[in-house]
């Protein structure tokens, strides 16, 4: 049986933890992604198949802000930026789905800059 890659492996304990977290209309579920440069999170309703709020590091208003910034800075920004985006919506908690990656490093960033921006999960 071939070995399986990086990637297969995070998507497998993507898939696995999937099975239990659902976003609802009243607690959307916090999708992260990462690449080895960028970082991208949405707020999801799992029940309408919608992404309510989203932001990037590449986000066009972000961008300016994201010059000369190592990744775990910009993870940090990308994490306010979804948080007062979830504000304007009326969102205050989410359920964190952190896409089968360990929480250490950017994604636990990301999720402590949405914490103190206000976001509960």
């Amino acid at each position: 049986m071939a070995k399986k890659t990086r990637n297969e492996a995070r998507l497998h304990r993507h898939r696995r933890v999937r099975k239990k977290i659902f976003g609802s209309p009243d607690r959307p579920r916090m999708n992260v992604f990462r690449s080895s440069s960028q970082i991208y999170v949405q707020i999801i309703d799992d029940y309408q198949g919608y992404t309510l709020a989203s932001a990037s590091s590449i986000d066009n208003e972000l961008r300016p802000e994201m010059k000369g910034l190592s990744n775990l800075e910009q993870a940090q920004k990308v994490g306010q930026a979804i948080a007062e985006r979830a504000k304007e919506i009326g969102i205050d908690q989410v359920v964190f789905d952190r896409g089968g990656y360990k929480y250490i490093g950017r994604v636990k960033a990301l999720a402590e800059a949405a914490r103190e921006g206000g976001l509960e999960f």
